[in-house]
């Protein structure tokens, strides 16, 4: 099953330094999870004040700088993952070095293909 795993923390948590080593460690997780085939994708974001939400309402499209929330924890970046089952997503968030300063939400991803008919 495909689980998304979002990370969020305070951007403010990090020094450069513990940043940069945090990439390294998911640079690591990355490669020993593509040795396994569970690697289906992951990146980090630029930093929340580079955001833009959209939205629409009444038909007319609505567009404004920054988040779609104001938060104490921003999402920072995301792994997509290919687990067999919730347990096995868990301990690979668990991993995430993002875990140790903020949050990481597992999510299941529901495949498009499941919705459509042929």
């Amino acid at each position: 099953m495909k689980y998304m795993l979002l990370i969020y923390s305070d951007e403010t948590a990090w020094s450069e330094s513990e940043r940069e080593h945090g990439y390294a460690e998911s640079i690591q997780l990355t490669q020993e999870l593509q040795a396994k085939g569970q690697y289906l994708g992951a990146s980090p974001l630029h930093p929340v004040s580079t955001a833009t939400s959209v939205r629409v309402r009444d038909s007319k499209r609505m567009i404004t700088d920054g988040p779609f929330a104001e938060t104490r924890e921003q999402l920072g970046g995301y792994f997509l993952i290919d687990a067999k089952d919730l347990d096995e997503a868990i301990a690979i968030a668990g991993r995430i070095p993002g875990a140790r300063v903020g949050t990481v939400e597992i999510r299941p991803v529901l495949e498009l293909s499941a919705l459509l008919s042929d």
